[in-house]
């Protein structure tokens, strides 16, 4: 096989992100794997590994990439960086008709740029095979919690960014006491799995919804929810998830039985636009309405938690929300407001975790594909644009480049 030429780019995306595709230790795992690869790496002071251990694992670091067949990047790449007819991998945030990125993927389209959307990666049967969903619950469910201590004055956790790792994020569990909390978490994914992950260290009981509900006294308790337990079926019949995703407009939320026992609440589910929001702006002014903490980890703006205006950032972490006015205000400002934590890149606050459990998958199920041994066509099922245009699975953006909505 000839040799492949692949290029681990910097981050250039406003606000910067840490991560990187491949840890300096499996960029040196795959060129012994793979003798026909040539791996280099962009030079960056913000990357959380420095380029000396880039350069101590052999490989060499290049800032001129215009001899690479493929570069390799987390977030989205600058418009201005991006190079003509270059091959792309990285999360391009464009197939769902992000306006914000109307003009990257234009660009894209012009340039004659190949880009593969790691986001799209997939089995046959449509499973993910790589994504941060993981690292976002396993960081969204400690800053949760510090969320917390902070409004109610009761412990100072470490941001989880000012931690080396995870190691030390998890030894700053350790001191806290979770007091008389009750938490509910909403999703069954990846993501709310990495919340029980962190919460599981405090040792606190985990019931049922039904015992949740059941024991309104009970705490500290967990409770996790899925969609048959938050949404019914508006009609009278029987509820079905495989119905529930195909036609989530015929369901209403049920949430208003939860919200009045749960203190700190965990967003960590799949939200459809047609889905019923988890419940009404006007709710939160109810006297049972007893949630004080959000933290919105899914993060859809103006979805299904009405109090998520909008994305806040690793240096800005909190703002509060007035349930009277219904409005945002500076975050711990007054016990009686809702304080909400809706960082949109959560694994970036461990870059070095999140990294290389992204790149460990990335080595040993994406680029064996990208050689050529991809007989399910895992890389076709994810690129979007080729050479110019649009590939047959995403057509239906063509519309969206040409600015028709």
């Amino acid at each position: 096989m000839d040799c492949i030429k692949i290029g681990l780019l910097r981050e250039t995306k406003i606000l910067p992100d840490r991560r990187v595709a491949l840890s300096p230790e499996l960029a040196a795992e795959l060129l012994t794997r793979y003798p026909q690869l040539d791996m280099v790496v962009q030079p960056s002071s913000g990357r959380c590994f420095t380029d000396q251990e880039f350069a101590d694992a052999g490989i060499r670091i290049q800032e001129d990439l215009s001899d690479r067949d493929l570069l390799l990047g987390i977030k989205e790449v600058s418009i201005h960086e991006l190079m003509v007819g270059k091959q792309y991998m990285f999360f391009a945030h464009v197939a769902k008709k992000q306006a914000y990125n109307r003009s990257l993927l234009q660009t894209l389209l012009d340039k004659r740029i190949t880009l593969t959307d790691y986001e799209y990666l997939t089995d046959t049967k449509g499973i993910r095979l790589i994504a941060f969903g993981r690292w976002a619950g396993i960081i969204g469910a400690y800053n949760g919690l510090r969320t917390w201590g902070l409004k109610h004055k009761l412990f100072d956790l470490k941001p989880p960014h000012a931690c080396h790792d995870r190691m030390e994020m998890d030894e700053h569990l350790k001191a806290i006491d979770p007091c008389k909390i009750r938490i509910l978490i909403t999703g069954g994914g990846r993501v709310a799995h990495g919340i029980m992950e962190t919460l599981g260290k405090l040792g606190i009981p985990e019931l049922s919804p039904d015992e949740f509900l059941a024991h309104p006294d009970l705490s500290p308790v967990i409770c996790r929810l899925d969609p048959e337990h938050y949404v019914t079926p508006i009609q009278d019949e029987p509820f079905s998830f495989e119905q529930f995703c195909m036609n989530p407009d015929r369901y209403k939320s049920r949430f208003n039985l939860f919200y009045p026992h749960t203190d700190l609440f965990y967003a960590a589910h799949f939200w459809d636009p047609r889905s019923p929001r988890l419940w009404l702006p006007e709710e939160m002014r109810r006297p049972d309405f007893r949630i004080r903490v959000i933290a919105d980890i899914s993060c859809d703006i103006n979805g299904s938690v009405p109090s998520t205006i909008r994305a806040t950032t690793i240096a800005e972490p909190f703002y509060d929300w007035n349930p009277h006015l219904l409005c945002e205000t500076l975050p711990f400002a007054d016990p009686d407001n809702i304080t909400v934590m809706s960082i949109d890149n959560l694994p970036g606050e461990l870059p070095r975790d999140a990294s290389g459990e992204f790149g460990k998958i990335l080595s040993d199920r994406i680029i064996p594909c990208l050689l050529g041994e991809d007989p399910d066509h895992v890389i076709e099922r994810a690129t979007i644009t080729r050479n110019g245009s649009l590939t047959d699975r995403f057509s239906y953006l063509g519309d969206f480049v040409r600015g028709i909505e």
